[in-house]
């Protein structure tokens, strides 16, 4: 097996940190490599050193385990670099939902579509293209794997800017391939899906037994008829209005429609979120003291971002269920710079989309509009300017109002400035 050398920038995350972590050591075909761990948090970056000290020595890895706050000490030899930065996640990602709220917008969670999803691109952007721009000095060659969110507009702003070659994963389209299963009444093994479309918003364009390829579309409709109508009801609605599965859940997928507030106007579970982080964070730190990681080792998370690296590295044509890629014809009736997600393939050539030809003709159309208001976005950060901003949200059709438009921006504005800069 080929060795590598990977820079973790976003390590300390308590979302993908730990599952990063046990992915690299549970895999055989890492060992050997280099593991640069890199946070500006010196606190969460040193427990996610011990942890992986720790993960190193016990899955006899022979890793070399650095750490740093300060991503150009390690880029330099890297041939991938794995993000899950986000600034001030929580804290911010609050007032992104709760300040349109205010002005009688009615949406889902404020993260990759509406107002708030505007609010997230305006600020991680340009934190985004610095890292590459340092990729593109010190480690051009690299590989750059992006977990953070809004996934497509930061997908899009690298295919438009820059030459690294990126792709953004997530596990959003095996929330839908279980959904599907759990109203067929399947085991999920027993169950094959592909999924076409944006980040958060796929169409399960074909859904087959996964033993003999059978067509499982006439069982789900049927299932769909009686099956528990509090499970996923926006999903579903969309479901036998458009004639193929939508996935990943109702929030998600609301979050991109003007009726999406149907799916639930909560919002994202911020208490649930920080009590989680408490106990991960406890969890590690017990861990390290106890060193006990067996269980990790022998459980990989279910991300697919090792499984991306190792396909790569050992040319093995590895296919992932799913990836963001900027689009170049691989949804047909998408435009060629949206960023789409589709199954690819990893081998020495790099990231491989597979041609899904075109979308059914409803499905495309409703992605369509929202791939403008991605792009609008995206204009808007690269650029630092407002005028361009407010065009971004009077394109979403989750706004209802330009007075309302107006108002949101200037405390959204506001709230990122610190952040908000012309970045190409």
């Amino acid at each position: 097996m080929n060795t590598t050398k990977i820079v973790f920038i976003g390590a300390g995350s308590m979302s993908f940190g730990v599952a990063m972590l046990r992915d690299v050591f549970a895999s055989v075909a890492m060992h050997g490599s280099t593991l640069s761990l890199v946070d500006i948090d010196a606190e969460a970056l040193e427990r996610s050193y011990q942890v992986a000290l720790g993960m190193n020595h016990a899955s006899r890895a022979g890793m070399t385990i650095e750490k740093t706050l300060n991503r150009r000490d390690v880029l330099p030899g890297a041939g991938f670099v794995v993000n899950s930065i986000c600034v001030e996640r929580c804290v911010l990602w609050r007032q992104d939902f709760a300040i349109p709220k205010k002005y009688g917008v009615r949406h889902t969670l404020g993260e990759n579509g509406g107002p708030g999803a505007l609010s997230f691109t305006l600020r991680t952007i340009p934190m985004i293209m610095d890292i590459v721009r340092d990729m593109e000095e010190l480690c051009p060659d690299a590989f750059f794997l992006n977990f953070s969110n809004p996934e497509s507009r930061i997908i899009m702003a690298l295919g438009r800017y820059s030459k690294i070659r990126s792709v953004g994963l997530c596990h959003g389209v095996f929330m839908g391939h279980n959904d599907v299963a759990k109203i067929m009444g399947k085991a999920y093994a027993d169950v094959d899906v592909t999924g076409v479309g944006l980040n958060h918003f796929q169409w399960l364009t074909q859904v087959r037994d996964a033993h003999t390829g059978e067509d499982l579309y006439p069982l789900l409709r049927k299932a769909d008829e009686t099956f528990d109508p509090a499970f996923e009801p926006f999903a579903r609605k969309l479901f036998r209005a458009f004639g193929y599965y939508p996935s990943c859940s109702d929030d998600h997928i609301g979050e991109y429609l003007a009726y999406g507030y149907e799916a639930g106007e909560e919002g994202y579970g911020f208490d649930g979120d920080d009590a989680n982080r408490v106990k991960v964070q406890r969890d590690m730190e017990q861990r390290i003291k106890e060193n006990r990681y067996a269980d990790w080792l022998n459980n990989p998370s279910g991300e697919r971002a090792v499984d991306a690296i190792v396909g790569i590295l050992n040319n093995q044509k590895r296919v992932i269920e799913s990836g963001v890629i900027y689009n170049n014809g691989a949804i047909a009736n998408l435009p060629d710079d949206a960023a789409v997600e589709v199954p690819i393939m990893l081998d020495a050539a790099g990231i491989t989309p597979l041609h899904m030809g075109k979308l059914p003709v409803g499905c495309a159309r409703l992605l369509n509009s929202q791939v403008m208001v991605q792009q609008a976005a995206v204009d808007a950060a690269v650029n630092g300017d407002k005028h361009m901003a407010l065009q971004a949200l009077l394109l979403d059709p989750v706004i209802h109002s330009t007075d309302a438009a107006v108002k949101i921006l200037d405390e959204l504005w506001a709230l990122n400035a610190p952040y908000i800069r012309k970045c190409i």
